[in-house]
């Protein structure tokens, strides 16, 4: 690597004016099951203020993180201890939101964590009364798979997407009143989770190969010629660029479809196909004409 030279700031400032910043995120919670639902609507915890006004008042949160837990191998090269991954690890994160002043925010993550282990109001069993216990519901009644914590910028053309798969909170910390001075009440939980996919993770994301965050052109670039083509023309009636053919080269058995698929190129200009020594079709400003490549 050669040695480092001096930088000019006009080169220096395209790269540290574009740093993203940490105050512009949202969080958002869907895919609760359906007992948990009804379980806080009870409480007074509908879906909209899920949906809208839980995502403003969650406050701070974290970007996840994971880490890859490792064991010691020893004995396959004299003197030296290798390490190797076994397990991969996701941390646990923390979220703290503001409490408005119906106390709705504080409402749905103690009436959360309270459905987790109130299966013993099934049996009948009232907590105000003693012998009073608790028994926990199984993991699919309270996980959830569809809580999201999106980062994006001001222009909110860019945005980094996280999913959490089988989430569920795990503490809620204790909240300090005081009569010194009054603060915004804040609630702050910690959340367990399986496994994070970062990155886009819809089917419609997945259908456009931007999940994971893939890159379109690349995805694309990485498929053969005949595979993007077949996708394209399913029935034999398009080309490529979805431009309808003529009825002699409608057949996908005809020589012309043949090559199409048969890893030949398009060429960009009027969406003329072409390959040697080879007539084809062009768009619809060309169509009916021949034209040789």
């Amino acid at each position: 690597m050669p040695r480092p030279f001096p930088k000019k700031i006009s080169q220096i400032k395209p790269t540290l004016s574009n740093l993203s910043v940490s105050s512009h995120f949202a969080v958002t919670f869907a895919g609760l099951s359906g007992g948990l639902m009804t379980h806080l609507k009870t409480k007074g915890i509908l879906d909209r203020y899920i949906a809208d006004d839980l995502s403003l008042l969650c406050c701070r949160a974290s970007l996840p993180g994971s880490a890859h837990a490792t064991t010691n191998i020893i004995g396959n090269y004299q003197g030296l201890a290798e390490k190797m991954a076994h397990t991969r690890t996701f941390t646990q994160m923390s979220m703290e939101f503001y409490v408005d002043n119906k106390y709705r925010s504080l409402k749905f993550l103690e009436h959360w964590l309270e459905y987790m282990s109130g299966g013993s109001r099934l049996d009948g069993a009232d907590p105000t009364r003693d012998g009073y216990y608790f028994r926990m519901r199984y993991p699919d009644d309270y996980k959830c798979s569809e809580t999201r914590i999106i980062k994006f910028e001001r222009d909110y053309k860019n945005y980094l997407e996280y999913k959490f798969i089988n989430l569920f909170p795990l503490s809620l910390d204790a909240i300090p009143v005081s009569y010194e001075g009054s603060q915004i009440l804040k609630a702050t939980a910690i959340f367990s989770y399986d496994y994070h996919i970062a990155g886009k993770s819809s089917s419609l994301d997945r259908k456009r190969d931007e999940a994971e965050n893939d890159s379109p052109s690349q995805k694309q670039q990485a498929k053969s010629f005949a595979e993007q083509y077949a996708n394209k023309n399913l029935d034999g009636s398009k080309d490529f660029l979805g431009v309808a053919l003529p009825n002699d080269m409608r057949n996908r058995n005809s020589s012309s479809s043949r090559l199409i698929a048969d890893d030949r190129f398009l060429n960009g200009d009027n969406a003329l196909l072409i390959s040697e020594g080879i007539r084809g079709f062009g768009s619809s400003s060309n169509r009916g004409s021949n034209r040789k490549s």
